[in-house]
């Protein structure tokens, strides 16, 4: 049994807790981070009881603000000082500009500076768990991304589709960059799709046509247990070892477009991310 902590983040509900269940059940270690300690306790019980098998240990913590996401990589960083894999699976779909204490946008904070934080600061101990993997969970909807440095991490240019595919696109050239600069470390990033799964992403405040378009969207999704499968596939899969810096479609490779790999676009994100967080630089 791998006995290295399986870090997953979002855990209490959707595809993490799917993807807990899984790697549980495969008698992995896992470490769920839920930003609701009890709704984290409900759930880090209920997978026990369907896994049986891994451990199962719970972590409060978010990424809601730059010191969140500093805190809970420090909380994570103290109780395990090795770590296996890092699934950044957490993710919010914001329908209305909501802005945190940093000044960003909610969006473009918790989909991609928040974990940007999180693995540079868990770099330590994913590097005395390697070989270590880090796992983003983005989406195919990054292709529409038209991501603006100067203007997405404030909201300025918010809309409420193109600001998700924007953070997803920032996602994926965070991987792709940090993938580039962990070669030879042991370490490997990639991020994939999993699918059009059916949980509480774009819901809620969605009114008019978007809301109309997501009900209707719904009904062809997959479940979250359905939708676990590809992040736990790339989290475990031995043929996978030490490749690096790749995008799945579900469990097939998919060529990045050239937006999503730009060598220069993303060191400018990884610069304008390390201003802004304090952290990898």
């Amino acid at each position: 049994m791998d006995n290295k902590p399986y870090v997953v983040t979002g855990a209490n509900a959707g595809i993490g807790k799917a993807i807990a269940t899984k790697l549980a059940g495969m008698g992995r270690r896992v470490v769920m981070v839920s930003r609701d300690a009890e709704k984290g306790r409900i759930a880090a019980e209920e997978v026990r009881a369907a896994a049986g098998a891994g451990p199962v240990e719970l972590v409060v913590g978010n990424l809601n603000t730059v010191a969140d996401a500093r805190r809970l990589a420090e909380t994570i960083r103290d109780r395990y000082p090795s770590i296996g894999c890092l699934i950044n699976n957490a993710g919010v779909w914001m329908t209305r500009k909501v802005f945190n204490a940093d000044g960003l946008e909610t969006t473009f904070m918790v989909n991609h500076l928040g974990p940007f934080i999180l693995t540079n600061l868990l770099l330590p101990a994913l590097q005395a768990g390697a070989p270590a993997r880090v796992v983003n969970v983005n989406a195919g909807l990054y292709v529409f991304g038209r991501l603006d440095l100067e203007r997405t991490p404030y909201g300025a240019d918010f809309g409420r589709f193109f600001t998700y595919c924007n953070a997803k696109l920032a996602n994926l050239l965070f991987t792709v960059q940090m993938a580039r600069r962990l070669e030879g470390t042991g370490i490997t990033v990639n991020a994939l799709h999993p699918g059009v799964i059916k949980t509480g992403l774009a819901t809620g405040d969605a009114t008019g046509a978007l809301g109309a378009a997501i009900i209707l969207w719904k009904h062809f999704m997959k479940t979250p247990e359905q939708g676990a499968e590809a992040p736990v596939w790339v989290a475990t899969e031995p043929e996978l070892e030490g490749m690096t810096g790749r995008f799945f479609f579900l469990t097939k490779e998919k060529d990045i477009l050239p937006k999503g790999k730009d060598p220069e676009t993303a060191a400018r994100l990884w610069e304008m991310s390390a201003k802004l967080s304090g952290v990898g630089k």
